[in-house]
């Protein structure tokens, strides 16, 4: 038990020394704080090999720049397939815009003028003519790859523009989207599937990858934004191991209803997910607003 210490405001205040000042804060500040300690000694743990899971809508509303950053300090990286469609639109040149009055939208006037909404940002509909039309001319090489991780590395590297799929690649970061199919980029393969060709794409041999990762490493980091499949990806890969031995997870859902996201890190000590002596942190708060923060402060 430690009194608090009441945050002071100073002028021109950095992000390290803000988030610096809200370790003697309760509820969520404090939180923060306490994972950029974390992240801060992940990161810098030379033994350490850091599991990079990202769900929720991060790339569509802005945090992609963020990811790429955040992926310089990553041994593995896992995501959904809609974070990846939305960062293959960018790379081929399309773009995502923010609604500056939420209160005016109108989704069937949307829908009449050819836009998708994601809360308050939107993308143009006719992204998928740009994306279908990738996908016809570089089939025959999506189609040779072994497994899914090998896929999106090529995708990356036949990309025109940068991004993480592009950075991946580049830096050879092992990425893994075991949920590819639900997504945009599924999408475009299975229409090409549908047109009579075949690919030799093993859905499975990835689990094998990730497990090695795992089983091999001295030590293991987790940084979970918002939980679900990449989550639950990594955290079967670290039951081969003696768990994570550190912990950040940025999530706004509750652990009441048993799903992925809304569990604690602390549950994966039963599990053999998590270390008994991890050092570790649950941050409750919009990873959008979190993520930032954390990372900012320990740059």
């Amino acid at each position: 038990m430690k009194e608090v210490k009441h945050l002071k405001i100073e002028k021109d205040m950095g992000v390290s020394d803000l988030v610096r000042g809200m370790r003697g804060v309760g509820f969520g500040a404090g939180k923060i704080a306490r994972a950029g300690e974390i992240m801060d000694k992940m990161f810098k743990d030379g033994d350490c090999k850091v599991f990079f899971g990202v769900a929720g809508a991060m790339v569509p509303c802005g945090m992609k720049q963020v990811i790429l950053d955040v992926l310089d300090y990553t041994d593995i990286f896992v995501t959904t397939g809609a974070n990846l469609t939305h960062d293959l639109i960018e790379s081929l040149g399309e773009k995502h815009y923010k609604i500056e009055n939420e209160r005016i939208v109108d989704d069937v006037l949307l829908a009449e003028k050819g836009f998708d909404r994601i809360y308050n940002v939107l993308m143009k509909n006719g992204v998928y003519e740009k994306l279908e039309d990738f996908f016809k001319a570089n089939f025959d090489s999506f189609s040779k790859c072994g497994n899914i991780k090998d896929f999106l590395w090529k995708i990356g590297e036949l990309c025109p523009g940068g991004g993480i799929l592009k950075k991946c690649y580049d830096k050879k970061i092992p990425i893994f989207c075991p949920g590819i199919a639900d997504s945009g980029i599924g999408l475009m393969m299975w229409g090409r599937i549908a047109e009579g060709k075949t690919t030799n794409i093993d859905v499975f041999t990835d689990m094998k990858e990730i497990i090695d990762f795992s089983w091999t490493a001295k030590k293991t980091g987790v940084l979970y934004i918002g939980g679900g499949l990449p989550k639950n990806f990594i955290q079967q890969a670290l039951q081969f191991s003696k768990g994570a031995d550190y912990g950040i997870q940025i999530t706004t859902d509750r652990p009441e209803s048993g799903g992925s996201s809304g569990a604690p890190l602390k549950e994966g000590i039963s599990w053999g997910k998590l270390s008994k002596d991890a050092d570790f942190v649950d941050v409750v708060c919009d990873a959008t607003i979190a993520l930032p923060l954390i990372f900012g402060s320990i740059l």
